[in-house]
């Protein structure tokens, strides 16, 4: 057994510990902490793959900045243990199925990748370029599935933001148009009050 392939079954052992901890473990801020060491973990094994981008990628923009984000939010908000528990039980049947829905994908795709792929058949020198490749194949042969995601992805965050954005009465909102044709007679009011008197009070309340 090589270096690479130790260093392959440490790193995926780690990830599927990591991955069951995070739906057993009891408090949140551990199952996302546990979350992050899965992401990194499998940072390590997309480097054990040369595929040094999505390795990058996964630790700057899971690791570090959605994982970070949802760190906070955990640690912010009241969880209710027990109901996040009870929850769980509920949808026990549900997510077992998908689960087992999952893994079966996953087992069909690594059956069917079996054998010698272009990449490996393909010499790879040292000019080679994961990244170029990548956006080669992506750019060109993938550019309409793409270009696809990206509104997919557009539609989820408008989507997102339309139901953040929903009217309450607690909350104020502005309306841009209206601020911009405001004029000087609706904001100031000039009022004509009378002249005060020219004797004054005492600081004891007593006139002079």
């Amino acid at each position: 057994m090589t270096f690479t392939q130790i260093l392959f079954y440490m790193f995926s052992g780690i990830l599927l510990m990591s991955a069951v901890c995070v739906v057993t473990v009891r408090n949140p801020v551990h199952a996302v902490l546990y979350l992050v060491l899965s992401f990194a973990t499998a940072a390590c094994l997309w480097m054990l793959l040369r595929a040094e981008f999505l390795a990058i990628s996964l630790v700057l923009v899971y690791v570090g900045a959605v994982m970070v984000l949802f760190l906070f939010v955990v640690m912010m908000l009241d969880i209710n243990l027990a109901q996040l528990r009870e929850g769980i039980y509920r949808n026990l049947p549900m997510a077992l199925i998908v689960g087992l829905i999952i893994a079966i994908e996953i087992i069909a795709m690594i059956i069917r990748g079996v054998g010698p792929t272009p990449l490996t058949q393909t010499p790879v020198d040292d000019k080679y370029s994961n990244t170029a490749a990548l956006g080669q194949v992506l750019y060109t042969d993938y550019a309409y599935p793409f270009e696809l995601a990206a509104l997919i992805l557009l539609v989820a965050v408008v989507a997102a933001i339309a139901l953040t954005m929903r009217k309450r009465k607690d909350m104020k909102y502005v309306d841009p148009a209206q601020q911009i044709r405001v004029k000087r007679s609706d904001r100031v009011r000039l009022v004509s009050m009378p002249a005060e008197s020219e004797r004054a009070v005492a600081p004891s309340g007593k006139q002079e």
